[in-house]
């Protein structure tokens, strides 16, 4: 439930009924400006910086039959950069190859000197989404004399590690086209290289665009121009189900096809979730199994950690709301020994519901560690940058980031970032690129639904439509779910009915009286019939 303020505001910018010919040239108008909107319109290889450099030196790997190593991360779209890497390489018949991706609580975030001493037998370590800040371990690299290339896409510190080749479209002196592509499209960038120079003329470049779906998803990435054709192209390989891991998991959701929401809201957060609550690894190994035994095995265990991710979640929800302060700009919160694993989710979960960002710490030996969350086009990580003088690290992108610091600062960290965004209007962000304006309920049919379904996938930067309907008169109300924490609504207006669903409602309408609702439009499939029923995201009454 929000205030009446808020919602005359759209009214009064948006004094049109929305119909479907309006609709059409609001969603054609988000990518006026896309230039990569084909496969073959993709930038090449040779627009990252240091992308041939590193593949001949790989390429002499190969064929010396050199002891290579992957580093990768434990989240997922670390997990997927290292299961192209390792995929291509088994498939040109790299012998001596080891995949190290550390464990978030043993060894931390990304490549160290710790992993690189595990490491020093190798003669080329290669990192997927991360190293791009790993000083300390780029040096150790030049001291034992391993050879050492990153590959990453995170924001750069000041200045760059010491290493053979550094792949990162964020140099200030790279000419790659779009710079927001995750840590999975820069790896397959250097697969597509590597295959160059070894004259693989016929290699499917394609087979790897389910990795990438997922992994852009995931790591929140905008879903426009280059970012888009690669996740709908992948999710045409999730559903050929190619590896057995799809194919276990569509058999246990009784999945006959994935669709793009299944990506952000069941795939990913599966993959992500032995990272967030054990080893990243498992997560790897079920990406890469060769069977259906081998992956309904592995699943088992990770289905078993999603479940305490989503319990371990629930618990420091409820907790972190304890102490934010709902006049904050910038939410933050913070507790003592929170799980790490956890932390950005909730991050995310208080920023959808105070529509402002959020920053969630959990505190340990005078540390405090966060994960960030941004709403809108509000870049986060620029916010946390400029505190840099009272940061020991930060990192990520605009809409989400890590950062470390001194416990004793954190109510000094919470003042100045509030301080900083006092004039900012967070609530219009969060909603203004979402909020396409008032709908004329006799729009909403089939073929609206056909309309919105052709401009997916959506998410950052192609937000899913949202409408408002004002005056419907509510006819009927009934509670559902285990705890009853959702509600059914019938919903009245201009001589139609519309079946209406509000998942953890904030607010009980009673039957006979009119509101105004904010929605999606979503199709619900019951006994084989298909229906449109609205998502409401906020009542006003």
């Amino acid at each position: 439930m929000i205030n009446a303020n808020t919602q005359r505001v759209y009214s009064s910018q948006m004094p049109n009924l929305l119909n479907k010919t309006k609709i059409l040239e609001i969603l054609n108008k988000r990518f006026s400006k896309d230039k990569h909107t084909k496969l073959s319109t993709l930038p090449l290889p040779k627009e990252l910086k240091d992308i041939y450099k590193a593949a001949g030196r790989i390429k002499q790997a190969i064929i010396k039959g050199q002891k290579i190593a992957v580093v990768g991360d434990y989240d997922c779209d670390g997990v997927c950069s290292s299961a192209v890497l390792a995929e291509f390489f088994d498939d040109v018949g790299v012998k001596d190859l080891i995949v190290r991706i550390p464990n978030r609580f043993k060894d931390g975030y990304g490549l160290n000197e710790a992993i690189i001493d595990e490491l020093r037998d190798r003669d080329l370590i290669i990192t997927v989404d991360n190293g791009i800040t790993a000083f300390e371990a780029g040096q150790k690299c030049e001291q034992v004399g391993i050879d050492l290339i990153i590959t990453d896409h995170h924001m750069l510190g000041d200045g760059l590690p010491k290493a053979y080749a550094i792949i990162n479209p964020q140099q200030l002196d790279d000419n790659f086209p779009f710079k927001e592509i995750c840590g999975a499209e820069v790896a397959w960038y250097l697969v597509a290289s590597i295959k160059e120079l070894l004259g693989l003329k016929n290699y499917n470049m394609g087979k790897f665009t389910d990795l990438l779906a997922i992994a852009i998803m995931a790591d929140m990435m905008e879903l426009r121009d280059m970012n888009r054709v690669l996740v709908r192209e992948g999710l045409k390989y999730i559903n050929k189900r190619t590896r057995a891991c799809f194919d276990v998991i569509a058999r246990h959701y009784d999945k006959e096809n994935f669709n793009f929401d299944d990506i952000s809201f069941s795939i990913a957060p599966l993959i992500n979730s032995a990272g967030r609550m054990d080893d990243a690894t498992l997560s790897y190994e079920f990406l890469r199994a060769k069977s259906t035994q081998e992956a309904q095995e592995l699943f088992k265990t990770i289905q078993d950690l999603n479940k305490a991710r989503k319990d371990e979640e629930r618990i420091l929800f409820e907790d972190s709301i304890k102490n934010v302060n709902e006049n904050d700009n910038i939410i933050v919160s913070y507790g003592h020994a929170w799980h790490e694993g956890v932390l950005g989710i909730v991050a995310s979960r208080l920023a959808k519901m105070y529509k402002r960002p959020a920053i969630v710490f959990s505190c340990e030996k005078g540390r405090a560690k966060g994960s960030a969350r941004s709403v809108g086009r509000f870049n986060i990580l620029e916010l946390i940058a400029a505190q840099e003088k009272m940061l020991i690290s930060y990192g990520g992108h605009r809409g989400a980031a890590g950062v470390v610091l001194e416990e004793s600062r954190l109510e000094e960290f919470r003042y100045v970032i509030n301080n900083t965004c006092v004039l900012h209007n967070f609530q219009t962000t969060a909603l203004s690129d979402e909020v396409l304006g008032e709908i004329d309920v006799n729009s909403i049919d089939m073929e609206l639904m056909d309309i919105i379904s052709s401009y997916e996938p959506y998410g950052q930067k192609n937000p899913r439509p949202t409408f408002w309907l004002y005056g419907v008169k509510v006819v009927l109300v009934r509670t559902i779910g285990a705890n009853e924490s959702h509600l059914r609504l019938r919903l009245f207006k201009a001589g139609r009915n519309l079946d209406a669903v509000f998942f953890n409602y904030d607010y009980v309408p009673k039957e006979g009286d009119f509101i105004d609702v904010l929605f999606i439009l979503s199709k619900n499939n019951f006994r084989g019939t298909q229906s449109i029923q609205l998502l409401i995201q906020e009542i006003i009454y």
